[in-house]
């Protein structure tokens, strides 16, 4: 390539922009940002060029040189625009552009052709290049303009791209959270149920927290509360398998002993790592004979609110599901009342701190919550809610895990 007169393009053509239309839109980048522009080319006299038409224009571009794919590879560090001659000794045509769109994660790419390969220029923006230049056919200013322009357009295909990435992250989310969080299956009007469910704050992100109501007979009603380990797709759809397989063996009447060690055999044979466990909690509610029985694997227990008192239920704790099986111990419940309610939920209500030091929330303290005269003017729909603001404010900030709960009532109870 010889020097170009100002005003035209490289070898002395007229200037014109390229056939796709990127040189005549212009880049928003801010003007006084600086770029980092790696130019791979062989021809010691065409990268010259390039340099030189850049310094001309005062085009804030710091330009790397590069005089073969190898050594690109080694200096694609923080580069915001890679300029790639489709000829060198090392790479030829799309075969280097597959090569620098690989390494170069997230750096625009341009790809400089000559006159009777043009051709080759449209192609690459088809397999990924940002844009293309014809050797010849661009000064200075177009030169600087196209290198902005394709790292704007790379920067706003990455935003696309993460935008679409967090679109279906979402659909996903709530594709899960109707299989881990379901209506209940109840018409007894007997007991309400009030149902609650908010993610931690891992990117808003559902975990493996569910939660599921059934009615097997009129004076019967079966309710569980879990928590898969972790967080993340993976963990949500266990546990959707663990919910739908428990509906499943409730409502075909499998005897209360086997229903937990079955769903234990279910997380064992689906998990992806061993180290992977859940906790539950399951309670039967007998109406007629006004009694409960509770069963916890590794699960806090349930709190009991009646004749004005609040008080976790003394079931035996049990082990984690998945870790090594047995039977949970059930604990029967006599109520000495028909005013009562019982909170179930899931560990990541009482794993916020408590003050400055590192201590928990846990039972004791949800129980002063739910002691506080304040709630006591709070709606039974309401409470749960009411509980998660309360253990936010005392931890300093929103919770880092999911928070699941089952509210059931009889008489309204308080």
């Amino acid at each position: 390539m010889t020097r170009p007169h100002r005003g035209a393009g490289l070898a002395g053509s007229p200037v014109v922009p390229y056939p796709h239309g990127g040189l005549a839109r212009h880049a928003n980048l801010p003007p006084g940002e600086r770029l980092r522009v790696l130019l791979v080319e062989d021809d010691e006299g065409d990268a010259f060029l390039v340099g030189e038409l850049l310094a001309e224009t005062n085009s804030m571009i710091d330009l790397l040189i590069a005089s073969s794919l190898s050594e690109a590879r080694q200096r694609m560090t923080d580069v915001d625009c890679v300029l790639l001659d489709l000829g060198l000794p090392d790479a030829q045509g799309l075969d280097g552009l597959r090569q620098v769109l690989e390494m170069s994660s997230g750096a625009a790419v341009c790809v400089l052709t000559g006159r009777s390969d043009e051709h080759l220029g449209i192609v690459a923006v088809a397999e990924g290049a940002q844009d293309y230049l014809v050797k010849g056919q661009v000064d200075g200013v177009l030169l600087t303009r196209a290198l902005r322009y394709a790292v704007e357009r790379k920067r706003a295909d990455e935003n696309a791209r993460r935008l679409r990435e967090v679109e279906l992250r979402q659909a996903e989310s709530a594709r899960l959270e109707r299989g881990l969080l379901p209506q209940p299956l109840m018409s007894t009007d007997q007991v309400a149920v009030h149902t609650f469910y908010r993610p931690g704050r891992h990117a808003a992100l559902i975990g493996g927290d569910f939660f599921d109501v059934v009615q097997t007979r009129p004076d019967r009603l079966d309710l569980i509360v879990g928590d898969v380990c972790g967080h993340g797709v993976d963990e949500a759809a266990l546990g959707v398998e663990l919910r739908v397989a428990w509906r499943a063996l409730v409502l075909a009447k499998v005897p209360d002993d086997e229903v937990l060690p079955a769903l234990e055999q279910v997380l064992m044979s689906e998990r992806r790592l061993q180290e992977i466990f859940a906790t539950v909690a399951t309670t039967r509610l007998d109406l007629d004979a006004n009694r409960a029985t509770v069963r916890l694997a590794g699960h806090p227990p349930p709190l009991l609110l009646a004749n004005g008192r609040v008080a976790p239920v003394p079931a035996p704790g049990g082990l984690l599901l998945g870790v090594r099986p047995r039977r949970p111990i059930a604990y029967d419940l006599e109520f000495d009342t028909d005013d009562w309610s019982l909170l179930m939920y899931t560990d990541g209500l009482i794993e916020g701190r408590v003050g400055t030091g590192n201590e928990r929330l846990d039972v004791p303290g949800l129980s002063g919550l739910l002691d506080e005269p304040a709630n006591r003017e709070v709606a039974l729909p309401d409470l749960p809610a009411w509980l998660v603001g309360r253990a936010e404010q005392i931890n300093g900030g929103p919770l880092a895990d999911d928070v699941a709960m089952l509210l059931v009532s009889r008489g309204g109870g308080r």
